[in-house]
């Protein structure tokens, strides 16, 4: 069965951001992500995971203005240089989280740019990126996120899109995060595309659809696709980034099952 960590942006948000890693551990996870740590000091973080016992796993780059609406930096020119600041910020609390996996979120698509450019702008700075994390030996995850439910207008809206371009960069530190509720919405057929493209994908999120709540829940077979990872050998974290239907303990039959 795949290791699971708990998305702390999703699961008991009944409770502040601080307790919730306690409950995480008591619910049966070993593992934590969420959105941004940044809020926070990082050794204020650390103290949180180190007393939870939970091992960091996942965070993202800052997104730019996230209550304005910007949803990341990497394919926006014009922007390159605060994409920069942003990496060295992200990198220096992955030092402190011990955290060897880091999203770089692509952006909105803007008005009147050209698509190439984007693209081009996009690459530039995904090595620039990898480059920097390498040298903590961490590895940056590009994800593939609907632009027809959940984030309208986003750049990176196609699973095939997201496996070229990292094949691309040409950085070996950089994969596809691959959620399998975003997939499921952009293109579904989930089953072979793991199989076809499990060496490229370095972390997998789950929820179930419609409504983006737990496994179990809609029409997702997570069964299945579980028993497939292990069958295809996947040895990384399978991030829990759902909306429970009730509480979060109310809903984890799934796991425990």
């Amino acid at each position: 069965m795949p290791k699971f960590a708990a998305n702390l942006s999703f699961l008991f948000t009944d409770s502040p951001f601080a307790e919730r890693f306690a409950r995480a551990a008591a619910a049966g996870f070993r593992g934590a992500e969420y959105l941004f740590p940044y809020e926070y000091p990082s050794h204020q973080v650390a103290d949180w995971l180190r007393a939870a016992d939970l091992e960091q796993v996942l965070f993202n780059l800052a997104p730019g203005d996230w209550a304005a609406g910007e949803r990341g930096l990497a394919c926006l020119p014009q922007r390159q240089g605060e994409f920069a600041e942003s990496v060295e910020q992200a990198l220096n609390y992955a030092v402190v989280l011990d955290c060897q996996r880091l999203h770089c979120m692509a952006g909105l698509r803007p008005d009147g740019v050209d698509a190439a450019l984007l693209e081009a702008t996009y690459i530039a700075n995904l090595r620039y990126a990898a480059d920097r994390l390498a040298t903590i030996g961490a590895t940056l995850m590009i994800e593939p996120i609907n632009s027809r439910v959940d984030m309208p207008g986003y750049w990176l809206d196609s699973v095939d899109q997201a496996f070229r371009l990292q094949k691309a960069v040409d950085r070996n530190n950089v994969k596809v995060q691959y959620d399998i509720y975003h997939a499921q919405i952009i293109a579904g057929d989930l089953a072979r595309t793991l199989e076809a493209n499990i060496e490229q994908i370095g972390h997998i999120q789950i929820a179930d659809n419609p409504g983006r709540h737990e496994p179990g829940t809609g029409e997702i077979n997570y069964p299945f696709l579980f028993e497939l990872l292990d069958r295809l050998g996947y040895e990384g974290w399978v991030g829990c980034e759902y909306k429970p239907l009730t509480t979060t303990e109310a809903g984890l039959g799934w796991l425990k099952s």
